[in-house]
């Protein structure tokens, strides 16, 4: 390797942790996000020198890349989710409380609007607005680059981040509260859950409160969005007593998107012969009750996470 090749790789590696974030906001996948980081570098070091030379800002060269090939990726998506068994939801992150952090994916979710309730919205744009809206938004990129990444004119580009702006607007995810209100939050809700009380459980519930799960159509779950505080809590406690489990000890607390939930490994119930897949839950906390819950089984977006670890 040459020391031009050496600067270069150097460069690129500075500049990887800013690539990650921009990738998975746009796709909402790990891998995808590893992947079209790891193309970009492919398409840069395919330059000739010339063409290296070329470029005045890398960093802006190579998010308009990554966002073009994020672009193809969340077009394929689309074309997957009209065949996909029940709810879509993010590839989640998921880190130990005590997590230091080393990972790019680890500081990039620590931000508000990668929380997974926030991503859930992002994904019901359409892979332009997305695009538009995130590149501009999130990064401040300026509206003829963005126009660049989706091979369209300036003013359509505009146009695209304003449509996703409005939607994310009339969406509301709820913002995300501290950590100390969490704990407390889910705490009390997984010692609801252990009473086998629909009461205790509706307590904790907001009345606006929703399940979606996300299995793939490989492993059980909500396959419809169940919604009301009433139902949600006779759904959980069905869950429970189906597979016998104890809710406090099934999972381990973790930073879910840098949010609390649980990573719940393969869990045999007591004495009923039937074993609850593995599982990331997120929770979503408004006005100090569970707002919503996130339930991602689906093996293929969770192979990643270090269940026990």
């Amino acid at each position: 390797m040459t020391a031009a090749d050496q600067l270069l790789a150097r460069t690129f590696t500075e500049h990887r942790a800013h690539l990650i974030g921009v990738a998975y906001r746009l796709t909402s996948s790990v891998a995808d996000a590893e992947d079209a980081v790891q193309e970009s570098w492919f398409r840069l070091t395919g330059l000739s020198e010339q063409a290296r030379a070329d470029i005045r800002d890398l960093r802006g060269w190579l998010t308009t890349v990554v966002g073009r090939i994020c672009l193809d990726r969340l077009r394929s998506a689309a074309v997957r989710r009209e065949s996909y068994v029940g709810s879509w939801l993010p590839e989640p992150v998921v880190t130990s409380l005590t997590s230091t952090g080393d990972d790019p994916l680890d500081v990039v979710v620590r931000d508000d609007d990668v929380r997974l309730a926030a991503l859930v919205v992002l994904d019901r744009l359409t892979p332009e607005q997305r695009v538009a809206f995130v590149l501009h938004d999130a990064f401040a990129m300026p509206f003829d680059e963005i126009a660049e990444a989706l091979g369209c004119a300036v003013p359509t580009a505009r146009q695209h981040a304003s449509r996703g702006r409005r939607a994310l607007a009339d969406a509301d995810p709820p913002p995300r509260v501290a950590l100390s209100e969490q704990r407390v939050v889910l705490e009390r809700f997984l010692a609801a859950l252990a009473t086998g009380d629909v009461r205790a459980v509706l307590d904790v519930l907001h009345p606006d409160a929703v399940v979606v799960g996300d299995g793939g159509g490989k492993v059980r779950t909500a396959v419809n969005r169940i919604v009301g505080a009433d139902k949600v809590a006779r759904f959980l406690l069905g869950l429970v007593a189906k597979y016998r489990i104890d809710p406090a000890r099934v999972g381990v607390v973790a930073l879910v998107n840098g949010d609390l939930g649980l990573a719940i490994p393969d869990s045999p119930g007591e004495g009923t012969g039937l074993v609850l897949p593995r599982r990331v839950d997120a929770l979503v906390v408004r006005d100090g009750l569970v707002v919503g819950i996130y339930d991602v089984a689906n093996p293929d977006k969770i192979g990643h996470v270090p269940f026990g670890a």
